[in-house]
């Protein structure tokens, strides 16, 4: 017989972003019940056993941008997360035998480019503390709800004045914050608006070096290094501190199911009901507004709160009776942009891949950062201009960690697991579909590997592929796009996920948005769920 049950709380998804929203509403005293469609938590960021004793990070692989406070005030440390920071951070090998180091290390950071470039050794320190001032100026206004600033229509939605005045406060926060940048002001409003190539050609002259750092620019990105709106991706990957110190990414010990297992521990403590294999149907409503969700099975859910961590699509075009939403409401939604380029490889190995840049057995230090097949700015471009016609890279972008590197909890001693996140696979193709072509790109991505790493084909073991469409279909992600929508300046801020309704409300009284549809958008970072708890929190009534 279907379940049933009474809630204060609904909360759609256990992705991260549902979870933490859901552990501070328990936190506060209410009974909430978590509703996650696959038969593990974490949404995109889980740890999945895909081969016998290889447990794989299959989408999301490294984290950073989770915010600490959340870490601190719900204990996640106490149960059981554990980040492994990454020295060296990253790794880009040349076909000519060169290549390039960065991480945390200065000492070797200098060196490292040093070999390429003494003018770019000593202004990449300083690129480095602009990116840092700039982040640290705007990082607050990821820990609160958007404001909605603009004059809507009549009509469209009522805003109190004690949300005005809040609003006000937010935006003269902001305000205050980019003040205080002083010179550093044009630079970042650069930053948040323009391409990432030009600003990267003006700050250094060594090819190799403004292609590893632009590729930061467009992972997860339907986007060239070259199209307005790139750079602010740039600052989007410094904002974190979950690494231990800004802008230091780190692997989740046990894989990226690991923050998953903490936020459970968390929220079973606290009295959350979770339910996997639980499927939301349908969002329902009544004359007050939301009162509850049915899930596939017939179950039913009552709650005067739903939380949805889920993307707008699915919120509002499938689960939703549209007839409950103003027109302009469902239009803008229509128009949400999800393009995006992304397909995920994940690879079991004999051994390390054996660069020729940089030759050697076993697993070297260059192994623990993030390694970089994109060797040029122009490789970059032509990637993306494959892509603009429906097309898969015929020289694709490959961003590879191997987490086995620092944690030999993920697969049996000896063996290693190699996860290739690749720029560009189109979600929309010219030709052909998805499922008859990934195979072969994937092939393509290994060949393109084995051009630096000539081992890696005879090493594999087992192999995973993963395309846009499968991103969508396995994860919920509408057109495979990672951040629940582009993360352009059109769609951040007091624009996301629709202007107007910035704040994690929605024209249904009682629904929220707690996921990366809304802001501050996509990365594994928990803080849309903690700001949309803030909210409904605020507005509670019972």
């Amino acid at each position: 017989m279907a379940r049933h049950g009474k809630f204060d709380c609904i909360v759609i998804g256990g992705g991260h972003n549902g979870l933490v929203c859901a552990a501070y509403l328990a936190k506060a005293g209410l009974r909430v019940c978590v509703a996650e469609r696959r038969p593990v938590l974490g949404g995109c960021a889980a740890t999945e056993e895909v081969w016998p004793g290889y447990r794989v990070s299959t989408a999301a692989y490294v984290i950073s941008l989770f915010q600490t406070p959340i870490l601190r005030e719900l204990r996640l440390k106490e149960y059981g997360l554990e980040i492994l920071p990454r020295n060296p951070s990253s790794f880009t090998p040349l076909l000519d035998g060169r290549s390039l180091t960065l991480g945390p290390d200065e000492a070797l950071v200098q060196r490292e480019i040093g070999k390429f470039s003494l003018r770019d050794a000593v202004a990449y320190p300083r690129y480095n503390a602009l990116l840092e001032r700039i982040a640290a100026a705007l990082e607050p206004a990821l820990g609160e709800a958007a404001p909605d600033p603009l004059p809507l229509p009549d009509g469209w939605r009522h805003i109190g004045l004690g949300k005005r005045i809040r609003d006000g406060k937010k935006l003269w926060s902001l305000y205050g914050a980019m003040k205080n940048l002083g010179a550093d002001l044009p630079e970042a409003v650069e930053l948040l608006t323009g391409a990432a190539r030009p600003i990267l050609e003006r700050w250094f002259e060594t090819d190799v070096l403004r292609a590893t750092l632009a590729t930061d620019a467009i992972i997860g990105a339907f986007t060239g290094i070259s199209s307005p709106g790139s750079a602010y991706v740039l600052l989007h990957h410094v904002m974190g501190e979950a690494g231990g110190a800004r802008g230091v990414w780190g692997y989740v010990r046990g894989g990226m199911g690991g923050l998953a297992d903490s936020l459970e521990k968390a929220c079973t403590d606290l009295g959350v009901d979770i339910r996997r294999e639980a499927p939301v149907h349908a969002i329902h409503t009544d004359r007050h507004g939301a009162c509850g969700v049915g899930l596939e099975d017939g179950t039913q859910l009552a709650a005067r709160v739903i939380a949805s961590s889920v993307d707008a699509h699915l919120t509002f075009e499938r689960m939703l009776d549209p007839g409950v939403l103003p027109e302009e409401f469902r239009a803008a939604v229509a128009r949400i942009d999800y393009s995006s380029a992304s397909a995920k490889i994940n690879l079991a190995l004999a051994e390390p891949p054996q660069f020729t840049a940089l030759p050697g057995a076993g697993v070297m230090p260059h192994h623990r950062g993030t390694m970089h097949i994109g060797p040029s700015c122009d490789y970059l471009d032509r990637a993306y201009d494959d892509a603009k016609y429906g097309e898969p890279s015929r020289h694709p972008v490959l961003e590879i960690t191997m987490a086995t590197s620092i944690d030999e909890t993920l697969a049996p001693p000896g063996k290693h697991i190699l996860s290739m996140f690749v720029q560009y696979a189109p979600y929309r193709l010219a030709q052909d579909t998805w499922d008859e072509r990934k195979d072969a790109f994937a092939d393509r991505c290994i060949e393109v590997l084995a051009e630096y790493a000539p081992n890696v084909p005879r090493a594999i073991l087992h192999r995973q592929v993963l395309s846009p469409l499968d991103l969508e279909r396995v994860y919920g992600i509408t057109g495979g796009n990672i951040m629940q929508g582009a993360m352009s300046p059109h769609q951040l801020y007091s624009f996301r996920p629709v202007a107007g309704w910035a704040d994690h409300r929605t024209p249904v009284p009682g629904l929220y948005l707690c996921g990366a549809a809304s802001h501050p958008g996509g990365g594994v970072m928990g803080a849309c769920g903690k700001n949309a708890a803030t909210e409904i929190l605020r507005d509670r009534s019972w």
